[in-house]
């Protein structure tokens, strides 16, 4: 296939370790990235909203980034508020939309599988701001059915929020039609779009959300770097308190190496979809699995959707073994599993318990997920590890 994909030379962070297969859990920042933003932490140093020629080009540069994310999921630029992480974001629109709802007990529907990010906001808005909470169960393959949602509105409820993406097994949640019944019941609808965006088209005015998360490690941009989407209109109480930069809703001298960086990597990644990235990284998703299965004859079992999810994960379960475990046999990979680690216990994934999985299961779980820079050989040298190491045990 032809593209950027195939002529991108090897990362530097990448050439010494094994196959990289925890894309979900982080990227290595994009070399292209980290040139654009280069210049803005060397010579240009100005305050973009200061009156003399040293915050020209800040100023220039960090509306262009703003254009950019706007770019990548059909904004206005205006619309993009720049954050210090995802979870920033998400503490955003939560908390905003919760504070400047007016109502003495605001409801907030969620759903089980969401970030913790997301569920814990919601639990501390319970806590500190008389909030009420609806966490929705999922079915087999993680996803928000419709009815639930419906049968879940109360005449307080202000804001509902659905990630687009499960980062453990990749599930798409059916977005648009969950924020369209949200509008129809007076509510604002909130997206935590981190693993979905830049990896699968998306178009916030087409999914008809008021708000969406994008986070920029989970794209080859570095740690620090996000945004969230707020639709014209929508207000919101402020996270931090200021002097009025991004709009109003998250005060201090705005961080234009970060912006940069995450306006190139929407730009990187917006090229990248139209050029046929999703096909390519779900050939070697399917590749892997394959091999896989056929390694390990009845042992493999897949965790969530088959079609509806997201091109590069795949989230798997081995007879017979651990997933920590098996993880720390193969030493030519690194994964993650999902599980939690306590004093040396591990813990089921909690998104794949509220799937219904057994505690077995859970934990023999692995969460394999590719990117801009995995290849057909890491693919076959992942394969093999696993399958060696699975054998073995």
């Amino acid at each position: 296939m032809s593209g950027p994909h195939v002529t991108l030379p090897p990362h530097p962070g990448l050439a010494a370790g094994p196959v990289y297969l925890d894309y979900n859990g982080t990227t290595p920042v994009d070399p292209r990235v980290a040139e654009a933003m280069r210049p803005h932490l060397t010579d240009f140093f100005g305050n973009p909203s200061s009156s003399h020629p040293f915050a020209l080009e800040p100023r220039r540069a960090l509306a262009a980034a703003r254009a950019q994310v706007a770019g990548l999921i059909g904004a206005r630029p205006g619309e993009i508020v720049f954050t210090g992480s995802g979870s920033e974001a998400d503490l955003l629109a939560l908390r905003g939309a919760v504070l400047a709802s007016g109502r003495p007990r605001p409801h907030v529907i969620t759903q089980a599988t969401e970030h913790p990010a997301v569920l814990k906001t919601c639990v501390a808005l319970e806590r500190l701001h008389g909030a009420r909470l609806t966490v929705l169960p999922v079915d087999d393959d993680g996803l928000v059915e419709l009815a639930a949602l419906a049968a879940a509105f109360t005449q307080d409820t202000v804001l509902v929020s659905v990630m687009a993406a499960n980062n453990e097994t990749g599930a798409l949640q059916s977005v648009a039609e969950l924020a369209a019944l949200a509008h129809q019941c007076g509510a604002l609808f909130h997206c935590d779009a981190a693993q979905a965006v830049g990896k699968i088209p998306l178009d916030a005015g087409e999914l008809s959300v008021d708000l969406l998360t994008i986070v920029g490690h989970k794209m080859y941009a570095p740690k620090g770097a996000a945004a969230l989407y707020v639709r014209d209109g929508v207000r919101l109480e402020p996270v931090v308190y200021g002097g009025g930069q991004e709009g109003g809703l998250r005060a201090g001298t705005e961080n234009v190496a970060l912006a940069v960086a995450l306006g190139t990597a929407a730009q990187l990644a917006a090229t990248e979809l139209a050029d046929g990235a999703p096909a390519r990284l779900a050939a070697l998703r399917d590749d892997l699995h394959q091999r896989l299965t056929d390694g390990l004859p009845g042992r493999v079992h897949l965790n969530g959707p088959e079609k509806n999810r997201l091109p590069n994960t795949l989230n798997i379960s081995v007879d017979g073994v651990l997933g920590h475990e098996l993880l720390a046999v193969a030493h030519q990979i690194a994964a993650s599993t999902g599980s939690a680690c306590h004093s040396g216990t591990h813990t089921p994934s909690p998104v794949l318990t509220a799937m219904g999985l057994d505690p077995a299961r859970a934990l023999g779980a692995l969460r394999l997920s590719l990117g801009r820079w995995t290849m057909p050989r890491d693919v076959e040298t992942a394969a093999t590890a696993l399958i060696r190491a699975a054998a073995a045990q």
